[in-house]
């Protein structure tokens, strides 16, 4: 996870980046901030709601077929919270974050669960895993999760070669990213055309989640493509609860709303309005 105008990822120095210069970013000093902002309140219900529908649908029929628990990879976990409850049911999990604020935060999860888990964490960025795997995993993963990380790095597409290098042949991954054109029609209906007039806009919060650099849908496929991978499910994630800037109706009932989340979640052309998506593609 990255940022601009912060050097901190691969902990190669404390300079301040120039202006123009992308850096990954950690969340490390807003961790208390990210928890509340992305998963205190219904938007992250939603979000872990279609991720859990996705997920773990494919992954009990991959266990079921592969007649074990599957060994699973979150990179950029943050929270983990799928990866935790994952390893709740049994799979052989590895969770890697560059924060160690959100790490310590997804472990207190973790140790809260009375039972025993198969998580092995790994703080650092993602570029320095290998070293780190090569110590202690000597299996290829069977599902790796790339979770709201590609907007946050320098170079997203980059991380295809890493996936291709720790996937099994027959594995599968699941990548979760900001949708870009969500934001053009967020700020059509709220009448911001301000910031659709400004090519230059970028959030100057250092608080702010909304990335500066996030990724097209199609520029994702393209990298699936290239890289032999086959998309086998997409989903969108609040496909129109963030839209709605007047609650009324159905919209108080939070549970109403998740329902109809799902429900639209995996129908175009509903899906591809979602503030993230989701895609599940196998190699």
């Amino acid at each position: 996870m990255t940022t601009e105008h912060q050097n901190n990822q691969l902990g190669l120095n404390q300079a301040t980046a120039q202006e123009d210069t992308r850096a990954d970013r950690s969340f490390d000093a807003i961790a208390d901030h990210f928890e509340k902002k992305v998963y205190g309140g219904l938007k992250g219900e939603i979000r872990l709601a279609v991720l859990r529908r996705d997920i773990f649908e494919y992954s009990a029929q991959m266990s079921k077929a592969l007649g074990r628990p599957l060994r699973i990879l979150d990179v950029g976990a943050g929270l983990a919270q799928i990866a935790i409850e994952l390893a709740t049911q049994g799979h052989s999990i590895v969770i890697n974050d560059i924060s160690a604020n959100m790490l310590e935060k997804a472990k207190a999860s973790a140790e809260q669960i009375d039972q025993a888990l198969d998580i092995t964490w790994y703080v650092c960025p993602y570029q320095a895993l290998e070293e780190k795997l090569a110590q202690t995993e000597t299996e290829k993963f069977d599902l790796i999760m790339s979770h709201a990380l590609l907007e946050w790095l320098a170079e997203p597409a980059a991380v295809m070669d890493f996936f291709d290098q720790y996937l099994t042949d027959d594995g599968a991954l699941s990548l979760c990213f900001y949708n870009p054109a969500s934001f053009d029609y967020r700020n059509l209906i709220m009448g911001n055309f301000n910031l659709l007039d400004n090519t230059d806009y970028k959030a100057d919060n250092k608080k702010s989640l909304t990335p500066n650099h996030p990724v097209a849908k199609e520029e994702v496929e393209s990298w699936l493509k290239a890289h032999d991978y086959q998309t086998v499910r997409s989903s969108g994630l609040r496909v129109f609860h963030d839209y709605a800037p007047l609650k009324r109706g159905g919209h108080n009932d939070p549970d109403a709303v998740i329902r109809m989340e799902l429900r639209y979640s995996q129908l175009e052309p509903y899906k591809w309005l979602g503030r993230y998506l989701h895609i599940l593609a196998k190699r």
